[in-house]
């Protein structure tokens, strides 16, 4: 049986790219991931997340998992960026992240393409879980 200070991750690190526009809420992504035994790579925007993903991609080398922040003032936010990540690959996971849980794409985030959701701020349970459920 897990708790959770065990690391659940297997003995290959799965690595997960991260994509928010605050900082603070990206260190935190990073730090918490790290804790679960994840390889993080954060970024603060849309288009670097899309052009970061798919480098990984046609290295053969891609990220497991994709966390979209929804919301991002200043250029492409989750909903946009989802789409050029499943273009490049149709199978990505992908999670929308965002501190609205009202919004209708964290309601229906699979209309959107999402793999699944998680509201912020993060907590290290809730984090797990979501991980868990899209890369199960």
């Amino acid at each position: 049986m897990h708790t959770y200070e065990e690391t659940p991750v297997s003995e290959a690190a799965k690595k997960v790219l991260v994509m928010d526009d605050e900082e603070i809420v990206a260190d935190i992504a990073e730090q918490m991931l790290s804790y679960l035994g994840y390889e993080a790579v954060v970024v603060g925007s849309g288009e670097e997340a899309v052009r970061l993903f798919r480098q990984a991609h046609e290295r053969g080398d891609p990220f497991d998992l994709v966390i979209l922040d929804l919301n991002v003032p200043r250029g492409m936010g989750g909903k946009e960026a989802v789409g050029h990540i499943l273009e490049t690959d149709a199978d990505a996971k992908v999670l929308v992240s965002s501190g609205y849980s009202s919004d209708i794409i964290m309601q229906e985030f699979s209309t959107y393409g999402f793999s699944g959701c998680i509201a912020k701020p993060f907590d290290l349970k809730g984090l797990q879980d979501a991980l868990d459920k899209a890369l199960r």
